[in-house]
């Protein structure tokens, strides 16, 4: 008779988060995987498969969580321009109070492991197109009520803000800006709006 699994799968995986987010994957044994999840490796790799399959279910987890938040973020909001200033004023709260320096996981995973991993490049790529197409929706909508400018279609809006969105998160890693060089960044990216 099987054995009945004594934990929880999803918050395995946010601690699976976790952990590949401080560390990276390569940064990231097995052993930490045992030591910071506290399972047993064959726990893991019965219920995961093995460190690449988790990692990437750790990923994926993360990207729907992250586009889910930013979509009701827009989807509560009357006034697009507010709501991302609130976006980047949050992703800049995070930054900052952020002592270990992790950034962001998927602009991580993008550097450490896209250019040499397939499957990890579509993740990637897929969350790109993902985020584009939420942004956009919403500068249209921006657009169409008039609190945004019509000076540039709002796909190329949304390329340019999703792109500094990860800027900042890059900026994160370094552990060297203060709010003053947040805002200012902030402060220029919503002028085109």
């Amino acid at each position: 008779m099987a054995r009945t699994k004594e934990f929880n799968e999803d918050q395995v995986l946010d601690k699976a988060i976790e952990i590949f987010w401080h560390k990276g994957y390569h940064g990231t044994s097995a052993q930490d995987l045992v030591n910071y999840l506290g399972l047993s490796r064959s726990s893991i790799y019965d219920t995961f498969g093995d460190k690449q399959k988790l990692f990437v279910a750790s990923l994926k987890k993360y990207q729907k969580q992250s586009q889910d938040q930013i979509v009701a973020l827009f989807e509560a909001s009357e006034n697009t321009k507010e709501t991302l200033h609130s976006i980047f004023k949050q992703a800049v709260l995070e930054s900052l109070e952020d002592r270990i320096t992790k950034g962001c996981f998927m602009v991580n995973t993008s550097i450490e492991l896209a250019m040499h991993d397939p499957e990890i490049a579509k993740i990637v790529q897929n969350n790109t197109k993902t985020m584009e197409d939420i942004f956009t929706k919403a500068l249209q909508k921006g657009q169409d009520s008039g609190q945004v400018s019509k000076n540039m279609d709002a796909k190329t809006l949304a390329r340019f803000i999703f792109n500094n969105y990860s800027g900042i998160r890059v900026l994160a890693r370094t552990g060297e800006a203060d709010k003053q060089v947040y805002d200012d960044i902030v402060k220029a990216i919503l002028s085109v709006l």
